[in-house]
C-alpha cells in the first residue's frame, strides 16, 4: 500500500491523512514505497517483527519462575509435561501436546482436592512469553471472585509442551466440572505475546473445539487481564449454571462494561 490513496502526492505543506490513521493502529498501513518496493525502514521493521514471532515460538517456559509468581498470588500449583519430550518434537507433533506423559498422569492421580468446580492449566502453547507474562494477572483477578462464589479450585497445573486439548485430560483427571486452559497463542507480527483462554465444561479426552469457549488476545495492548478475568468469570458462571460450553454458550457482552 502506498502512503496515500492515490499516486498523486498531497499539496505542498498539506497534512498527510494517512499518518493520523497510522497512529491509531499497529497494523502495517501507510508504509510508503521506494519505487515498486517497500522503503528500507518498513522492510527492516517487518524482518524484526518476523524474527520476534519466530523467537516466541521457540521460547521455553520458565516453570520455577511461573510457579513462584502463582505462589505470590496465593495460588497453589503443580508442574507436568505433555507427551512431547522437547520443544522441537512439540512443534512437529501436535498430537503429543494434547496428552500427558506417564509422570504427569501419576502426579494428577495423587493430586487433591478432586471433584472441584474448576481447574486451571497454564501452558506454553506457541508463545511461552505470553503465558509467562499474562497468565498470573488473569488468575489473580479471577480466582478470588470464583472462591467468593463458593467454587472449589484445584491447584493450577503448569504444563510444558501443552496444546489446548491437554486440558481435557487434566480436567478429567482432577474430576473438575470445568477446565480453563491459559496458553500462548500463535505469534503474530504485531503480537508475539498474546494469551488465549479456552473454557470447556465437563472436560474429557475427545472434546472438540466446538465445545469450548475462547477469550483471546489477552495482553496489555489487546484485552487487558482485568477485562479478560471479567469475561471469563461471566462465562464460567454461565457454563456452570447451564452445564454446557462452546457454541451453545454465548457472551452477551455485559462484562465489557465492568
Amino acid at each position: 500500500m502506498t502512503e496515500r490513496g492515490a499516486d498523486r502526492p498531497p499539496a505542498l505543506g498539506a497534512p498527510d491523512p494517512w499518518q493520523a490513521l497510522r497512529a491509531l493502529t499497529p497494523a502495517r498501513i501507510a508504509l510508503g514505497r521506494a519505487g515498486a518496493s517497500l522503503p528500507t525502514r518498513a522492510h527492516l521493521d517487518f524482518q524484526l517483527a518476523h524474527a520476534r514471532a519466530r523467537d516466541a515460538v521457540h521460547d521455553h517456559l520458565d516453570v520455577p519462575a511461573l510457579r513462584a509468581a502463582l505462589s505470590e498470588a496465593g495460588l497453589e500449583s503443580l508442574a507436568v509435561r505433555s507427551a512431547a519430550p522437547d520443544r522441537a518434537t512439540y512443534l512437529q507433533r501436535p498430537d503429543l501436546g494434547r496428552r500427558l506423559d506417564d509422570t504427569g498422569r501419576e502426579q494428577l492421580a495423587a493430586a487433591s482436592p478432586r471433584g472441584v468446580e474448576a481447574a486451571f492449566v497454564v501452558a506454553d502453547g506457541l508463545s511461552a512469553r505470553a503465558a509467562q507474562a499474562h497468565a498470573v494477572p488473569v488468575l489473580a483477578a479471577l480466582v478470588p471472585r470464583l472462591r467468593d462464589a463458593g467454587w472449589r479450585i484445584a491447584p493450577v497445573v503448569v504444563a510444558e509442551g501443552g496444546r489446548v486439548a491437554l486440558g481435557d485430560e487434566i480436567g478429567a483427571a482432577l474430576d473438575a466440572a470445568l477446565v480453563v486452559v491459559l496458553l500462548g497463542e500463535r505469534p503474530g507480527l504485531t503480537a508475539p505475546d498474546s494469551l488465549g483462554a479456552y473454557l470447556t465444561w465437563a472436560p474429557r479426552p475427545g472434546r472438540t473445539d466446538a465445545e469450548r469457549n475462547c477469550v483471546s488476545n489477552i495482553r496489555p495492548e489487546g484485552l487487558v487481564p482485568a477485562l479478560a478475568a471479567d469475561k471469563l468469570c461471566y462465562l464460567m458462571l454461565e457454563a456452570a449454571r447451564r452445564r454446557l460450553s462452546g457454541v451453545a454458550l454465548k457472551d452477551d457482552g455485559r462484562t465489557l462494561g465492568a
